[in-house]
């Protein structure tokens, strides 16, 4: 489920839908070194996927500080200008070349 808790993505979703990877929307992401709340929130939100045995992915890590908070929030992957600026297929293929 992406940019969970904003818009049309829902708590009833996490019963109702098989999902397996749930990923924090990047607004949540964003303040998580200023804001308490926003901490609070991911740590929550990291908890309950948790709990329903979700993998889940942080979107928007663009700061070390924020990976190593998720990291002690026991988030599982992190997507995000920190580790690589989006690059077209062709880039992305020569950066981790498939094994035949």
């Amino acid at each position: 489920m992406d940019d969970f808790g904003t818009g049309f993505s829902s708590l009833s979703y996490l019963r109702n839908l098989p999902i397996t990877n749930l990923k924090i929307d990047k607004s949540f992401v964003d303040n998580i070194i200023e804001s308490q709340e926003a901490a609070t929130l991911c740590g929550g939100i990291i908890s309950l996927a948790k709990s329903l045995n979700l993998h889940i992915v942080a979107e928007g890590v663009e700061t070390e500080s924020q990976s190593i908070v998720l990291k002690a929030l026991r988030c599982d992957s992190f997507q995000g200008y920190f580790f690589h600026k989006p690059q077209p297929v062709g880039k992305i293929e020569q950066l981790f070349p498939t094994k035949e």
